[in-house]
């Protein structure tokens, strides 16, 4: 088994980290990794940031992740990257208008997974947060106008006990060559 496709069975979603701090060389070294992430017309639409100050991250789960969805776990994290497009007029307006498809959105997908992979080689876990009040997390964090949030990634050492990987479907639930029978 190659190194990437341990990294990829290795990958949890976690949600309960260990106390401390993650150091900002670890975090630069986890953000370089997106900055390799392929995207639409090369436009790296792609802004972090890396919320590490216990205050504003209880600010952020307390105003921007609450509601229907409780994320208070998300407070165990000692980091949660906040991932941001910073839309470009010909990839992200005029080309998602002309083919209906949100490129900032595969654009950071990409990025932050590259990031996921990354955590997960330095021995790190993450998690993807979907659910969240953008408005509160712009003003929290006090974001650019132009700045849409697509996405936010809770990143530590796991307290959680390694566990076995969830199911998934069969490959053949999932994979079809050529045609759908």
């Amino acid at each position: 088994m190659s190194a990437l496709t341990e990294i990829i069975q290795k990958r949890r979603s976690v949600r309960r980290f260990k106390d401390g701090t993650l150091d900002r060389a670890t975090i630069v070294s986890i953000v370089q990794a997106a900055q390799r992430a392929p995207s639409a017309c090369n436009a790296q639409p792609w802004r972090f940031v890396a919320v590490t100050d216990n205050t504003l991250i209880h600010a952020l789960v307390e105003k921007g992740l609450g509601g229907v969805v409780s994320n208070k776990w998300a407070a165990t994290a000692p980091a949660i990257i906040v991932g941001c497009a910073e839309r470009n007029v010909l990839t992200h307006y005029l080309g998602e208008a002309v083919k209906g498809i949100h490129y900032h959105q595969i654009d950071l997908g990409i990025a932050l997974e590259h990031m996921v992979l990354r955590a997960t080689e330095m021995g790190l876990s993450t998690c993807w947060i979907g659910w969240f009040n953008e408005k509160q997390i712009k003003k929290i964090l006090n974001l650019p106008m132009g700045w849409k949030i697509v996405s936010l990634l809770a990143l530590g050492y796991s307290q959680e006990e390694e566990s076995l990987p969830t199911p998934r479907l069969d490959l053949d639930k999932i994979l079809f060559f050529n045609r759908i029978a």
